[in-house]
């Protein structure tokens, strides 16, 4: 609706600074006062796949780690800082648990679904929880139904919707839409249409961003 705050964000299920980020962002927002228009307002999220040329059943995470760090140790090098970040946030990252890198395309499209519906932001918790502390694997259909229902959603529905094609058009369009405008790294925050800012950044940056979009 015109005169609302809106606060849009593109990222994706299997990053984890998007996980750091969406934590970021809710701690952001919760130091706003009750009434605030932007505390209020539902986060609008847009689909961005890392790696969306893996196959629909995923890959192996061993394989995953082998080609893109050169193995399971250099990966643990590279994930500390993630690790350590992580913890500031309240993120007990499990990187160990995951077996499957999975293609996030289904995780997207039922992001879309919910969010159709309504505020989609304890949907994409609930998505990056399963995968990031749990280990599940959000490539697989009955998986990503089972964490729509924990997130208040219609399994039944949510199955039925994950089985077709829906939305998966969509979802393509606008991952590429992201990357024409330039965005080429996530987390991607926009505030108001008017501030946009890149990366897990802390809740005071966001904040800043929050204000200066305020005054656009």
């Amino acid at each position: 609706m015109a005169g609302e705050f809106q606060i849009d964000v593109i990222s994706d299920v299997v990053c984890p600074w998007c996980y750091i980020g969406q934590r970021r962002l809710a701690e952001a927002l919760a130091q706003l006062p009750d009434d605030d228009d932007a505390r209020r307002a539902p986060v609008r999220w847009h689909p961005f796949q890392l790696n969306p040329d893996l196959p629909a059943q995923g890959v192996s995470r061993k394989a995953y780690l082998e080609n893109k760090f050169g193995g399971p140790d250099r990966a643990a090098q590279v994930y500390a800082r993630v690790v350590a970040a992580g913890a500031t946030a309240g993120i007990p990252f499990e990187f160990e648990r995951i077996e499957r890198q999975p293609n996030t395309r289904d995780a997207h499209r039922l992001i879309a679904w919910a969010q159709a519906q309504g505020d989609a932001s304890a949907l994409v918790e609930r998505i990056f929880r399963a995968y990031f502390i749990e280990g599940r694997l959000i490539g697989d259909h009955g998986v990503l139904a089972a964490i729509a229902a924990e997130a208040g959603f219609d399994v039944a529905a949510a199955q039925a919707m994950l089985d077709s094609d829906e939305g998966a058009e969509a979802v393509t369009l606008m991952d590429n839409r992201a990357r024409q405008i330039g965005v080429q790294g996530v987390p991607f925050f926009i505030f108001n249409q008017h501030i946009a800012v890149s990366g897990a950044q802390d809740p005071a940056v966001l904040l800043d961003a929050i204000a200066q979009a305020r005054a656009a």
